[in-house]
């Protein structure tokens, strides 16, 4: 492809007290034509992405924002253009949202947004909306494995709904076993478990996706599980975030943004380094390393979705 100009874009995902979010159908005769996509537009010149959302959606929706704050930046190249997506989640506003613009207008529920078909940059924004802030990773069990399932239960009961099941010093088999246990409660409580082991276990244990580690990243030339299931990744540096984009990916995790006791020596990329690595990512990046609760606002700033956490969330 010719190198062409990023065109910026201010784009919002506008929830309502249901939870739904609103889409609108773009024009038939415009790029991407017939598509639905969440409301936005491009930047005027001198224009901050905040002011140019606010200004769009005043426009084509006759809506004002009130509090809004970043879901995700999405990079994307198409063949004939390539754009930059500030994306901005929007669930305090006032008016009445219309298609002033004679677009049509949906409100959908999350889990409803595959049956609409959206341009290809859109799909990392709908991964962010389903995603919480927060991704719980756990410590090794140790020899307790009842106390270990108690504290997973009572972090399930205290909101956290993504789990990474990490336990390298287990053997297979008791990793299996401690598996089918965390099944066992994330599954009613709606709770996506993600199995830090090889691919194809997932689907054996009844989990809902796998972690790859940045080796076994880097080993893979396809994504290792159907879109049914989720694919993160750890990743450390601007060749693994490209690789995990090249797999399509559903999220991946940054680090260490902190030194942390777990690795000590570890040079911490810092929140400059997390704000260039998530500028490079094509999905929702968390990040990790010395990350706490207070943390999740200033890792959004740098375009996270939120944090990835073990001690910080394992209590």
């Amino acid at each position: 492809m010719s190198e062409v100009k990023r065109i910026h874009v201010a784009a919002a995902a506008v929830l309502d007290a249901r939870g739904r979010v609103l889409i609108a159908q773009r024009p038939v005769h415009v790029h991407q034509g017939g598509l639905w996509e969440f409301p936005g537009g491009k930047l005027e010149q001198g224009e901050s992405p905040r002011q140019a959302l606010e200004r769009e959606l005043q426009e084509e929706l006759g809506i004002r924002v009130g509090t809004a704050r970043q879901l995700i930046q999405v990079p994307h190249d198409y063949p004939d253009k390539s754009v930059l997506l500030d994306v901005w989640r929007v669930e305090d506003y006032t008016g009445n949202p219309l298609g002033r613009e004679g677009q049509p207008l949906e409100w959908v529920a999350l889990n409803d947004l595959d049956k609409y078909a959206f341009p290809a940059a859109n799909v990392p924004i709908i991964r962010a909306l389903r995603l919480p802030d927060r991704y719980l990773i756990t410590p090794e069990p140790g020899c307790d494995t009842s106390r270990f399932l108690e504290v997973l239960m009572r972090a399930i009961e205290r909101g956290i709904s993504l789990v990474q099941l990490r336990a390298r010093q287990q053997t297979e088999e008791n990793y299996r076993e401690l598996a089918l246990a965390a099944v066992k409660l994330c599954r009613p409580a709606n709770v996506s478990l993600l199995l830090n082991c090889a691919p194809h276990l997932v689907s054996e244990l009844g989990a809902q996706g796998v972690h790859l580690t940045g080796r076994r990243l880097m080993e893979l030339k396809r994504r290792p599980l159907d879109p049914g299931y989720l694919v993160a990744a750890s990743c450390h540096n601007r060749e693994e975030v490209i690789h995990a984009g090249k797999l399509g990916l559903d999220f991946i995790v940054l680090s260490p943004v902190r030194e942390t006791a777990s690795h000590p020596g570890t040079p911490a990329i810092g929140l400059d380094g997390l704000r260039s690595l998530c500028d490079l990512a094509a999905m929702p990046a968390y990040a990790l390393g010395g990350m706490q609760e207070a943390d999740i606002e200033s890792v959004r700033k740098c375009g996270a979705r939120g944090i990835a956490a073990i001690r910080g969330l394992w209590v």
